[in-house]
This record gives structure tokens, sequence and C-alpha cells, in this order.
């Protein structure tokens, strides 16, 4: 049994790259992540930093099991992730209501189950009557508050954020910022959080790593790791160096 403190997954020299096509006859690899490492504790909040395109959004699909890597180890110890992102999943001809069944299904969950507590889904993303609308008319805000609901009710040991929480309106967001942190005080869940908003790291999460060119700079303390990514924002200086550059391939 995997205890507050264990390592729930660890991640080793992960490399994930995409084939692009370069002209009619060429294509050349694109690294999106090139060397990663670090453990992910049972019962912690890490919080994910980098630039747009550093390689964040990748990491969550490798730790939820969306994709696979081309090197390196990720090796789950026994627990179940659930991931919460905009890109992913609804489909915009079904309902709120068959996108819910769909979505908790598709993590695992028994389709009784999440039908067992689609009132309480309901009334968290506070759709009413448009629950039962296609997805396609609904707001940015309405998919995300939806997304959350969701995620909120599935039972999972690992929820993978991705830039959800500042989707929506003021109300909203506290209320989804609220239901957080009542889950990181339980330590029922541990919760890897990527966004750009340093104070929403600040007050969330233990522990911060800080992806830069698709390699991983540091993890540590938020405190410290801000510091030091904040003054790379200013300065482009890095923390370290010496991660191999993988060569395109043609």
């Amino acid at each position: 049994m995997i205890e507050k403190g264990d390592v729930a997954i660890s991640v080793q020299n992960l490399g994930v790259s995409y084939w692009m096509k370069r002209g009619a006859f060429h294509h050349r690899r694109f690294w999106a992540l090139q060397d990663v490492s670090f453990d992910l504790h049972r019962g912690e909040s890490l919080g994910v930093v980098g630039k747009n395109g550093a390689g964040k959004s990748t990491l969550l699909r490798i730790l939820a099991g969306v994709m696979a890597p081309d090197r390196g180890n990720v090796i789950n110890h026994g627990v179940t992730c659930s991931l919460l992102s905009l890109s992913l999943g609804f489909l915009p001809y079904l309902t709120g209501r068959e996108n819910a069944v769909l979505g908790g299904m598709f993590q695992g969950q028994p389709k009784e189950y999440i039908q067992s507590r689609m009132e309480e889904i309901i009334a968290f993303a506070e759709l009413g009557d448009f629950i039962d609308e296609p997805i396609s008319s609904y707001s940015a805000g309405m998919r995300a508050r939806l997304a959350f609901a969701l995620a909120f009710q599935v039972n999972t040991d690992v929820l993978l954020i991705d830039e959800v929480i500042g989707v929506g309106d003021q109300d909203f967001q506290q209320k989804s910022m609220s239901v957080m942190k009542e889950r990181i005080r339980s330590q029922d869940t541990t919760i890897v959080f990527v966004t750009h908003n340093g104070n929403l790291i600040k007050e969330l999460c233990e522990r911060t790593l800080w992806i830069e060119d698709r390699v991983d700079q540091i993890v540590d303390k938020t405190e410290r790791v801000l510091g030091v990514y904040q003054n790379f924002l200013k300065t482009g200086e890095k923390l370290r160096t010496g991660h191999p550059a993988i060569p395109a391939q043609t």
C-alpha cells in the first residue's frame, strides 16, 4: 500500500519527440521533452513552470498515460491519474451530461458511479439546464467549470491540472481554489499543477519543477525555484547547464 510521502511516480531522463514534415519528402524529429527527471511523492502538490513551448503540457500527458515516452522511464508505483485540461476530452457534438459520463469512464470510473454523482457535478459546474446542451454551445468558462466539476468527483490518486484554474469568472476561480486547498490539506490527492501564475504556485504547491528548453532546470522548494525562474526571465541566466542536446534527425 502506498502511503503519504512514498514515491508515487518516478520520472527518469524522460524524452518525447514528434516527427515534423519538412517539404514533400523530408521529416525532422522535434523533441518536446529532452531530459526530465524527478520523483512525485504521494500527498504532495508539485507546481510546474516554464515558458510556452517548454514541454509542460507534454509532461502531464506522459504522467497521465495519454502518451508514451521515446526515451527514459516513467515508473508508476500503482497510482491512478486524472488529467484536467481544456485541450483534451470533450466531444463538441455531445451534451455536457454525455461528456461528463464519457470523460469519467475514460478516466477509469464506472458509468454508474459518474451517473450517481451527476447532480453534484451539475451543481458545482453551475450549468443548470445547459448540462443537456451540446458542448459546442459552451463558452470556454463553461467547459472549464464542467471539467473541474468532473475532475473533483473522480476518485483518483494523482490529479494533473493544466492551466485550467485561471479560466472562468472570479467567483468560480475562488470556489475551485477552495476545493483544491481542501484536497491538498486532506492529502488524499497528489496534485501536479501547470500554470504561469506564480502566486497560485506559491499558495498551492510545496515543491516546483522548472522546465526550460524541454529540460528540467531545478526541482526544489517552491520559493527557491520561483526565485531562480524569475531571475532567468529577467536576465536569461539558467541555474545549470550540461544536459546533452539531442540532434535533429532527418
